[in-house]
Parts: C-alpha cells; sequence; structure tokens
C-alpha cells in the first residue's frame, strides 16, 4: 500500500465552488453523489437550523470541509450530518429497525476526478476522523453503492468496517469506523 498523502481539512466556503463545482460535471460523480446541486446544498445545510429529525436520529449540526493537497490545492470535498444516534431505516414502512445510541457522523465525500487512485478518499477519511469538530463523534458511517470498488477500497484502506453485509433499499451497504 502507498503512504497516505498529506491532506489538511478546510470549511467549505463560497468561495471554493469555483474549484469544486466542475467535478461534479464528471458522469461518475453524477451519478454517484449528483449534479452541481449536491456542493450548493452543502453550503445551504451549513446555515440551516438544525435539531431536525432524519430516519429516526436527530441531526445535531453538519459539517463541510475541502480537503486541501500539500502544497494547498483542492482535491475533495467531505462532510455529513453528526446524529445523536444511528438506525437501520425500512423506507418502505418508514420506521426504524435498529438503533445505536454512540453519536454518529454519516459522511460523504468526492476526490477531484483529475486525482483519483492517488490515495485522497483514504486521505480525507483520516483527516475527517483525526478533525477537532468531529471529535465528540463515537461512530462514523459511510454509505456506498456495493459496485463502487474504489470508494470502498479507500474506506477500508481508512479503517472502515462492514456494517451491513446485503445493499439496502436504497442499493447501499454501510461501512464504519467507530472510535
Amino acid at each position: 500500500m502507498s503512504v497516505r498523502p498529506a491532506v489538511r481539512l478546510v470549511p467549505f466556503e463560497p468561495e471554493h465552488l469555483p474549484v469544486v463545482l466542475p467535478w461534479f460535471d464528471a458522469p461518475e460523480v453524477q451519478r454517484r453523489l449528483g449534479g452541481r446541486e449536491w456542493p450548493e446544498r452543502e453550503l445551504a445545510l451549513r446555515a440551516a437550523a438544525r435539531e431536525e429529525e432524519f430516519r429516526g436520529r436527530r441531526v445535531l449540526r453538519a459539517h463541510s470541509f475541502v480537503v486541501l493537497d500539500d502544497e494547498g490545492r483542492a482535491v475533495g470535498q467531505i462532510g455529513g450530518d453528526v446524529y445523536d444516534r444511528w438506525t437501520a431505516w425500512d423506507p418502505e414502512r418508514e420506521r426504524v429497525l435498529a438503533e445505536d445510541r454512540r453519536r454518529t457522523m454519516g459522511a460523504a465525500y468526492v476526490v477531484d476526478p483529475g486525482r483519483t487512485g492517488r490515495g485522497y478518499g483514504r486521505a480525507a477519511l483520516a483527516a475527517l476522523v483525526a478533525a477537532p469538530e468531529t471529535a465528540d463523534v463515537e461512530q462514523f458511517v459511510l454509505g456506498i453503492e456495493p459496485d463502487n470498488a474504489a470508494s470502498l477500497g479507500a474506506a477500508a484502506a481508512a479503517g472502515f468496517r462492514p456494517l451491513t453485509t446485503e445493499p439496502d433499499a436504497e442499493d447501499m451497504v454501510y461501512l464504519h469506523l467507530v472510535r
């Protein structure tokens, strides 16, 4: 395994949009995360009122970061919501199937399509877990499509392990890292 590249996280700000938005034009990024509305949504959620409930979890706050390489170039974006707990959700019946009472962050990330395969996803995940802003988070959870080998590999290399093995109703498997 190669050495993890050095990265640092900075808060995602509107001035980062011109760099980040073109990443969402790539077909693979659109297929996995959607188009240019994704980073714009991240900015909006950061400013939104919190304490709402989502799938049986109380949203405590949101974090969104730009991932910078050792030369200060943006190479990725990572973020998500911090919840009071984690739940397994049944979307058909709209009910909680199981509950884990640990404070949990559900996260998603994107790597600049021109820089994939260099360890930036793994480095971004490790930086998120180590960030002072997430110091109170006990568990980090990623929902990944089972055919997304690159993201599954990055998550495993960053220490994430399977939380579920079968895809859910949204065709996601979940990986987690527990402190």
